[in-house]
Parts: C-alpha cells; sequence; structure tokens
C-alpha cells in the first residue's frame, strides 16, 4: 500500500520537460530563489560532473570555481525551483562521473570540445552554402 502511495507522490513530482544535457557539459542552472515574498531567478553556471538516481528522484552536480575555490552544487532534475537547465558547451568526456576534475586548476580543468558530427555537420554546411549563394544573388541584383 504504501508503496503504491509513494509512486502517486512521486508520478506528480515529475517534470513534463525534462532538460537534455549529459555529464562534461557546461551548463547554466536557472535557479529560483525566494527573498521574502519576492521570487528572483539567479544562475549558477559550471561544468557537470555527475548524475544520480533514476526517475523522480534523480540529481545532478556542477561544479565551477569561484575566486579560485571550487563550488559544487547539487540540483534534483525535476525540482520546481529549477527553471531552466541552458548548455553552453558541450565536453567529450568517456566517464560517468568527473570527481578527478576535484584535484585539478587552472587549464587542467578544461575538457575537449564535443564538436558536430554526422547529420549535424552537413546541416551547418548546407546552411553556409546557402547563406553564400545568397549573398551572391544579392550582390549580382545589386550590379
Amino acid at each position: 500500500m504504501q508503496n503504491a502511495l509513494m509512486q502517486k507522490v512521486e508520478d506528480a513530482a515529475v517534470r513534463a520537460s525534462i532538460p537534455k544535457f549529459e555529464i562534461g557539459d557546461t551548463v547554466d542552472v536557472h535557479v529560483r530563489i525566494l527573498e521574502g515574498d519576492k521570487e528572483r531567478i539567479q544562475i549558477f553556471n559550471g561544468v557537470v560532473i555527475g548524475r544520480s538516481g533514476a526517475g523522480p528522484r534523480e540529481m545532478f552536480v556542477v561544479r565551477r570555481i569561484v575566486q579560485g575555490e571550487g563550488v559544487e552544487r547539487k540540483f534534483p532534475i525535476h525540482s520546481p525551483r529549477i527553471a531552466d537547465v541552458v548548455v553552453k558547451r558541450s565536453g567529450l568526456v568517456r566517464r560517468a562521473k568527473l570527481n578527478y576534475l576535484r584535484d585539478r586548476t587552472g587549464k587542467a580543468v578544461r575538457l575537449r570540445e564535443r564538436f558536430p558530427t554526422g547529420k549535424i555537420k552537413a546541416e551547418l554546411a548546407a546552411a553556409k552554402a546557402e547563406r553564400k549563394s545568397a549573398k551572391k544573388a544579392k550582390k549580382a541584383a545589386a550590379e
């Protein structure tokens, strides 16, 4: 009986749209902050160094360096306090947890970037060619 009740409560708390991001991505987490009766959004940006849990209990850890000191925050994915998660940069990693970044400083913290490949790369090339041909057509029409 209790498991059924817990399942109903958890299902009610699940967000409809989960932001898509992976470990190694540099993200901006938009967090709702309550100050008295006012609400504002604070942005916490950093690298996702781990994910844990499953379903409505899933969490992710974001790490950043502030004034030479490492700061980590753990966020529940389905929390109503999380307004948005914006992926700024996608890092190429081969591990599920990036705990080794805790021991590194300076440029050693940087991750290799995952470059667009395959279909995305072809779409970018097609868009570039289209812009180039439009520019030529515009120049020819001006003459």
